[in-house]
């Protein structure tokens, strides 16, 4: 297994990478496991999902631990990942949320993060990764698309509808960040575009709603930030820096979620590295191509070499504080 390139500059923190299982469907997890170790990554991203790891089959504490032993046999991190398409819903993408009008289907997504802490903390885990889920569309028929100023505060669209999502997602993330503080495992919230928590502005406004726990942390999706935040991706890492608890990264353009390869969007990664690296963060930065997995182990070939290029392109006199 080879070993990471150090940053160029020595005040900065080494970032260390790895890539989602949910871009490597097609390979049985040992295997995933297995080329990534031998790729070099330092970790892995492992959506929980019926391919990998099925947080509801039987026999889920005894499989859990095989899969730790492996994980500390390859010396691979983890952070475990939650956005599997069709695992509690075979009909509807990431069906039931958390925003599900049907507290029975919201419970049946609690039970899934909870159960997904629980997993995390016995392979030793960076994290558990979640998202809100997009408006229910009965609720979103009603919603007012926010201006401007309304995008940067949630809390100024006073929207009965988006009020009401806004409610459930608050009453349904409790026991889940309860399981989180006993585990001592952060759960760390995506901001996904389309989604009632779409942006950084979202992340803070539910942090409020929260009262601000110790377990709540942030998943930073950097093809997100140039998708839809106002400030370029290495502002937003700069921003995000007190809350980071997991980045997931690829390329993207303005204005489009599509997860791409590197270098087929418009981000200068350079930047990015440098700006996450002097954030002092020191979990899993992965590699998130969930479309790509009909040709995964050529991406993942591909990504490291890209992300250890852009590492070592970071300036020489760059800060290693964070600001």
């Amino acid at each position: 297994m080879t070993t990471a390139p150090r940053p160029t500059n020595p005040g900065l923190h080494p970032l260390r990478f790895g890539y989602g299982t949910n871009g490597l469907a097609d390979l049985r997890l040992d295997d995933a496991l297995a080329l990534l170790a031998d790729l070099g990554y330092d970790g892995v991203g492992l959506t929980l999902d019926h391919m990998h790891l099925d947080p509801l089959a039987p026999g889920v504490a005894a499989r859990t631990r095989k899969v730790a032993r492996r994980l500390d046999t390859l010396g691979l991190g983890v952070t475990v990942e939650t956005g599997a398409r069709y695992v509690l819903d075979p009909r509807r993408k990431h069906g039931p949320s958390l925003l599900d009008p049907d507290p029975a289907d919201r419970a049946r997504r609690v039970d899934l993060l909870i159960r997904a802490v629980r997993i995390a903390a016995d392979l030793g885990a960076h994290a558990v990764h979640c998202f809100s889920g997009v408006l229910p569309a009965d609720r979103a028929a009603t919603a007012n698309p926010p201006n401007t100023a309304e995008a940067a505060n949630p809390a100024a669209t006073a929207n009965p509808a988006e009020d009401i999502a806004w409610k459930h997602l608050a009453e349904a993330l409790t026991p889940v960040l309860d399981a989180a503080t006993h585990a001592g495992i952060p759960l760390a919230v995506e901001p996904e575009p389309g989604h009632l928590l779409a942006t950084l502005a979202d992340f803070h406004h539910l942090r409020r709603v929260l009262g601000d726990p110790p377990a709540l942390g942030l998943t930073l999706d950097i093809g997100h930030c140039q998708c839809l935040e106002p400030l370029p991706p290495a502002d937003c890492v700069r921003a995000a820096a007190p809350w980071l608890r997991h980045v997931q990264i690829e390329d993207m353009r303005r204005g489009y979620h599509e997860h791409l390869p590197f270098g087929d969007g418009e981000i200068d990664f350079p930047p990015v590295l440098e700006a996450l690296a002097a954030t002092g963060y020191q979990a899993l930065t992965v590699v998130e191509l969930p479309r790509h997995s009909h040709a995964g182990p050529h991406f993942a070939a591909q990504s490291l070499p890209f992300l250890h290029r852009a590492a070592r392109a970071i300036p020489a006199g760059a800060e290693g504080s964070t600001p």
